[in-house]
C-alpha cells in the first residue's frame, strides 16, 4: 500500500521500520520539527526524522496542518492510507479524509480506557493489571474512533513505563502490519460508551513522592514516571530521582530508610528502591548508588 507515516518519538520508530520491511511504499514521513536539545541547544531532529532520513524517505515537519496549502500538499501524495502513531499534532478533517482508506492510529491502551496523551504512564500509575495496543480508525474526536484490531498484554509487577513502552512499541509494529494485510476484511467496532478514561499529559508536579501514601501508590508512581519525568525525593537536602522499585514488607515512619538495601517505609507498607539518580549524575542500580553515596538506616527521605 502507499502509506503516509506520521509519528515523532522513539515509540514510533519500530512501526516505521516494520512498514518498510513489509514492503509498503512510504509516500512521505510527517513528524514534529527539530527542536533545540543538548548542552549547545542546537536543533535536533526527532527520532522518526532521523530514522526516515537514514531510510532515504521524504520527511515533512510542518508546525501545523491547518492551512489549505499544507492540506493540499498532504492530499497530493495520493496515499492509500495514513498510519499515525504518537505524531503530536491534531489532524484536521481534510487531512483525515485525504487518504483513500482514511487514517489509522496505533494507540497504546485498550480503548476506551486511557484515551489521550499518556496512556502507558497512567495504566501503571492506576495499577492496571493489563494494557495493550489498539489499531483505530481515526475521526475528529480524541481517540474516539472505531477499533479494527487490538492485542492485550499483562503489566508486570515491577515493570516501569520505559519497559512497557518498548514492549508496546514492538506490539504496535507487528499489529499494524497484520491489520494492513487484513484491512479489506476487518470490521471496525465502535468503542463502548462505558469505561472511558482519559490519560492526561504528565505534569512535573506529580513527580514528588509523598511517603505518607500507601506503598502500592508510591511504587506505582515510581514505576509509572520512570524514566520521565522521574519520581523524586530528597535525602539530606539532595534531590534523588527514583527510577525503579518494588513492594516490600516493613513499617516505620513514612520516608524512613529501614535497612541497608533502601527499603523505605510508606504510610502503609514499604517499597524497595532499585534504581536511583542524583542530580547531575547518571542513573545507577541500588548497589552502585550506595557505594558512591551511602544512605544510613534511619535516614528520613523528605516529602515536603
Amino acid at each position: 500500500m502507499r502509506i503516509i507515516f506520521m509519528g515523532t518519538p522513539d515509540f514510533s520508530v519500530p512501526v516505521l521500520d516494520a512498514l518498510v520491511d513489509a514492503g509498503h511504499d512510504i509516500a512521505a514521513v510527517y513528524c514534529q520539527p527539530p527542536r533545540p536539545a543538548g548542552r549547545g541547544k542546537k536543533d535536533r531532529p526527532t527520532p522518526v526524522h532521523a530514522r526516515a532520513e537514514a531510510l532515504g524517505l521524504e520527511v515533512r515537519h510542518p508546525t501545523s496542518l491547518k492551512s489549505p496549502e499544507e492540506q493540499d500538499s498532504f492530499a497530493a501524495l495520493n496515499a492509500d492510507i495514513a498510519v499515525v502513531v504518537a505524531y503530536g499534532l491534531i489532524l484536521p478533517q481534510p487531512v483525515l479524509d485525504a487518504p483513500a482508506r482514511g487514517c489509522l492510529n496505533i494507540h497504546a491502551s485498550l480503548l476506551p480506557r486511557w484515551r489521550g496523551a499518556a496512556p502507558i504512564h497512567r495504566a501503571i500509575m492506576a495499577g492496571d493489571a493489563q494494557t495493550g495496543i489498539c489499531i483505530m480508525q481515526m475521526e475528529a474526536g480524541l481517540d474516539t474512533g472505531p477499533v479494527l484490531m487490538h492485542e492485550a498484554t499483562e503489566i508486570g509487577p515491577d515493570e516501569t513505563t520505559a519497559q512497557l513502552h518498548d514492549r508496546l512499541s514492538t506490539m504496535g509494529a507487528h499489529l499494524i502490519v497484520e491489520a494492513l494485510a487484513k484491512l479489506p476484511g476487518l470490521a471496525p467496532e465502535p468503542q463502548p460508551e462505558a469505561g472511558v478514561t482519559y490519560a492526561a499529559k504528565i505534569d512535573k508536579s506529580e513527580a514528588r513522592v509523598d511517603w505518607s501514601a500507601p506503598a502500592t501508590e508510591v511504587d506505582r508512581q515510581i514505576r509509572g514516571l520512570s524514566p520521565f519525568p522521574g519520581a523524586w525525593t530528597e535525602a539530606e537536602g539532595d534531590r534523588i530521582k527514583l527510577l525503579a522499585s518494588r513492594l516490600a514488607d516493613g513499617q516505620g515512619t513514612p520516608g524512613e530508610v529501614l535497612d541497608d538495601h533502601l527499603r523505605v517505609a510508606c504510610g502503609t507498607g514499604a517499597v524497595e528502591l532499585l534504581r536511583l539518580q542524583r542530580a547531575g549524575k547518571g542513573a545507577q542500580d541500588r548497589e552502585t548508588f550506595l557505594r558512591g553515596w551511602p544512605i544510613p538506616v534511619g535516614t528520613r527521605l523528605s516529602s515536603e
